[in-house]
């Protein structure tokens, strides 16, 4: 038998049930808040509409911001609206797919839209249509029930086309190397929201210590002028609808001197020393790179003193009123940048024979010996190289070592090894009155010695006489 519950239990209980039910109702409106925002959400990650989000138009002229829907409008109902957000708030016009209701206070040829494209269209643009507008589109699918709403933000530009722009100079004279500065200003008769870009030989101009941009880059200054800076310059300026160039202009500037040097083409030259053959005329040329031309003057030091010899960049010397050894100074005056420089070289006189060309023939005829033996050389290598292809002397020494040698069994040999009989003491007796004998005998040997050959031996020449002697021999 259960217990009777307390009245204040049953107070407390009540209570509990009621913030249950509260609870209870919190969650529930919470999940109808989501399920009503999810086709919004699912609308925003989906790309059911496509609008441009900058527009660029001409003041004057027709603009069209073209809307792409890429949704199926017949399985659809759509309603939306067109505002101006800046540079003030407007109501535009309402839409749906068959009808659109445009801001009576606008004048329809100004703004206007036709269902079922929801294009914005304007007839003549104005400065004051520039600003940012935005698309509202609710989007019901009336297949499914659901609705999804997509918003659209794009911006529309007023612009007006440029005019060729034209480069001036603030100084119309001439413009001295660290000395005087230099303003150059592009410029545009007609057109909005140019951009200003300089070139140098068709180069960028980038900011620098000495190089600054005002007034929207409109403006270069350069202050001071160097060397670096002469060149052709030009400006480029556009805005989203043009895009032109300016014609060129000249920018020059006085400098120098710089790179001083003394040029000779005679004799020869080792550093600043130039050795001349003794009793010829010597010429000598003093350049620098300046603008304009230096006046140059020709010194030269003796005895701890200097006398000025002549003016102008060309120096003539005659090496016979020379010692052995004299120095000269170019100096070099720019009359405008009022900067000047100077170098020293020292002129020696020698008997050089024909000079430099005999010097220079020497190292030729040096460097033609050496081609010379070069040459020897390799037609020795290559004909050592021919003779081993063609004779082969080492097969020819391996034939001669190659051959069987005869074994020896005295000094002399017959030739008739098995006839060991004919081998004896012979002895050729001159008898008087007898010489035509012995001389045709020995005629005879003659005549057969120049018959046989190289290789007859002592037995071939005994066996051609007589085996039997003759009475004539024997008395």
């Amino acid at each position: 038998m259960l217990s009777p519950v307390p009245p204040s239990s049953h107070k407390s209980y009540r209570s509990l049930e009621h913030k249950q039910q509260a609870d209870m109702g919190s969650v529930a409106a919470v999940m109808n808040l989501l399920l009503c925002a999810m086709p919004i959400i699912s609308g925003a990650n989906r790309e059911l509409i496509s609008v441009p989000s900058v527009v660029h138009g001409i003041k004057g002229k027709p603009l069209s911001i073209a809307v792409e829907t890429k949704f199926d409008e017949e399985g659809v109902q759509f309603q939306g609206t067109w505002f101006q957000l800046s540079p003030k708030s407007n109501h535009l016009v309402t839409f749906d797919k068959n009808r659109a209701i445009h801001n009576m206070l606008l004048k329809e040829t100004v703004v206007r839209i036709t269902p079922p494209i929801v294009s914005l269209n304007f007839t003549s643009l104005e400065d004051a249509d520039e600003g940012d507008y935005q698309l509202t589109i609710n989007i019901i699918h009336t297949r499914h029930n659901k609705s999804e709403t997509v918003t659209k933000n794009v911006r529309i530009t007023v612009n007006v086309p440029l005019s060729i722009p034209v480069v001036e100079k603030s100084s119309k004279g001439p413009l001295v190397e660290d000395q005087d500065n230099i303003t150059l200003t592009c410029t545009v008769e007609k057109g909005t929201k140019p951009k200003f870009e300089w070139f140098r030989n068709n180069n960028p101009v980038n900011p620098s210590k000495r190089h600054m941009f005002l007034h929207n880059n409109s403006t270069l200054s350069i202050s001071p002028v160097k060397k670096e800076d002469i060149g052709m310059y030009s400006c480029v300026v556009k805005n989203p609808i043009s895009n032109f160039r300016s014609k060129v202009m000249d920018l020059s500037i006085y400098y120098g001197p710089y790179n001083l040097e003394v040029y000779c083409e005679q004799g020869l030259r080792t550093g600043k020393v130039f050795t001349v053959h003794q009793g010829e005329m010597v010429f000598f040329d003093c350049l620098a790179d300046s603008n304009p031309p230096n006046t140059c003057v020709w010194i030269s030091r003796r005895d701890n003193g200097t006398e000025v010899l002549m003016t102008g960049p060309r120096f003539e010397v005659a090496s016979l009123k020379l010692g052995h050894a004299t120095e000269f100074l170019c100096r070099a005056f720019n009359n405008v940048t009022n900067k000047q420089d100077e170098t020293h070289f020292t002129l020696l006189v020698a008997n050089l024979g024909k000079g430099r060309e005999t010097l220079v023939q020497e190292k030729t005829a040096v460097s033609f010996l050496t081609i010379i033996v070069f040459s020897l050389l390799i037609i020795v290598c290559v004909l050592i190289v021919l003779f081993r292809k063609s004779c082969r002397p080492k097969k020819v020494f391996m034939k001669i070592y190659s051959r069987p040698v005869p074994e020896e069994k005295g000094l002399h040999r017959s030739g008739h090894e098995d006839a060991t009989e004919d081998f004896g003491i012979y002895e050729f007796v001159s008898v008087p009155g007898k010489m035509e004998s012995r001389e045709a005998s020995c005629r005879s040997l003659t005549r057969l010695d120049s018959a046989r050959d190289l290789h007859t031996t002592i037995y071939d020449v005994i066996k051609h006489v007589p085996e039997t002697p003759t009475l004539s021999l024997l008395k």
